[in-house]
């Protein structure tokens, strides 16, 4: 339940920080708003003032525009109204953040998406999260359930990479559907280039542009065109959103094999409604353990959980003696889009837009 003094409440327009008079990733124009990254459902159009990490300003930019945009370095504290706020990395796409509150002796994190992966993976194209000791941990849980368990990421690229050359070696593009913001860069980042050529979708070269001018290694990378010479992608790896899936773009590509990467993945039915040739599980979002340690990490013996399984996670967490409860927030659906809500199709407003 909501207290009088709490650092972060639940308003109509999004999540308040009343002390401070300013947002966080609000989801109708406010005055003021802290953007934790890029993905639409967190940064959208209409503020009129933004603060956002330096990482990931040129994203932000690329996407909403000219803004009024305050870039902030990492730990960097900005005061306002009394309340000292700081960006610290979450892993999750280039730039993204999680907001640290502190006034008057309390401390709240709000942590916008982020990636905790098994011992030793990070996500290769931004900042690895850092926890923050914190009184109160708001907290996502896009995939807060036990069958949520990503495996190393190594053995991932390495399945992806065998399905890529088995392709190339029967002269078959190899079409991957990815969102166009961090998931297609972090595909990119982690395949074997050697393979073959990498062509991607007009968005996911817009977002690659963002990603190298932040001084992110990518492999060189080719804009399908509208009429491709097919010869040249017989060997290819295909980056695109899910919503070419079953398009006249896809068409061009001629006799393909195709597959998803997403967490979503990891459920046989899920893959199935999918329509694909083969599914990799893939995400940029903690997984079940990754929540639990990114959770017990912050120390905070509260916990106020958003968006994914709210309640499953609420439950866990009022099980192990923490004080716990859930904010109904507009997030999610934006870079992870849940498989059964309408398949591929609810996931291309993201990847058409990206």
């Amino acid at each position: 339940m909501a207290e009088a003094d709490d650092l972060v409440v639940l308003r109509p327009e999004g999540l308040y920080c009343p002390a401070g008079d300013f947002h966080i990733d609000p989801w109708r124009p406010v005055n003021r708003a802290v953007i934790t990254h890029a993905h639409a459902d967190h940064a959208r159009p209409g503020h009129a003032h933004y603060l956002g990490s330096a990482d990931g300003a040129g994203l932000l930019r690329a996407r909403l525009g000219a803004v009024r945009l305050q870039a902030a370095g990492w730990g960097e504290a900005v005061e306002h109204r009394g309340v000292r706020v700081s960006l610290h990395p979450a892993g999750h796409v280039l730039g993204s953040a999680q907001v640290r509150l502190e006034h008057r002796g309390r401390v709240w994190v709000v942590s916008g998406d982020y990636f905790v992966g098994a011992a030793g993976d990070a996500n290769p194209t931004c900042r690895a999260f850092e926890p923050q000791r914190c009184d109160c941990f708001v907290t996502e849980s896009t995939f807060g359930l036990p069958v949520y368990r990503w495996a190393p990421q190594a053995a991932t690229f390495a399945v992806i990479d065998d399905w890529w050359r088995g392709n190339a070696e029967a002269g078959r593009p190899s079409l991957l559907l990815a969102y166009s913001l961090g998931k297609a860069q972090r595909v990119l980042a982690g395949v074997d280039a050697s393979i073959g050529p990498i062509a991607v979708h007009g968005a996911v070269e817009a977002i690659n542009a963002a990603y190298r001018a932040a001084g992110v290694a990518l492999p060189p990378t080719t804009v399908v065109p509208a009429a491709p010479a097919r010869e040249s992608l017989r060997r290819a790896l295909v980056l695109a959103p899910p919503s070419v899936h079953g398009s006249a773009w896809a068409r061009r590509l001629g006799d393909f094999a195709d597959a998803f990467a997403s967490g979503w993945m990891q459920l046989r039915g899920a893959r199935r409604r999918q329509g694909v040739d083969r599914g990799f599980v893939l995400s940029d979002h903690a997984d079940w353990p990754g929540l639990q340690a990114a959770i017990a990490a912050t120390g905070a013996e509260r916990v106020i959980v958003t968006h994914g399984y709210e309640a499953v996670m609420v439950r866990w967490l009022r099980e192990r003696g923490l004080r716990a409860d859930s904010f109904r927030t507009e997030f999610g659906g934006a870079d992870d889009a849940p498989a059964g809500a309408g398949g591929l199709e609810a996931a291309a407003g993201s990847g058409s837009n990206a």
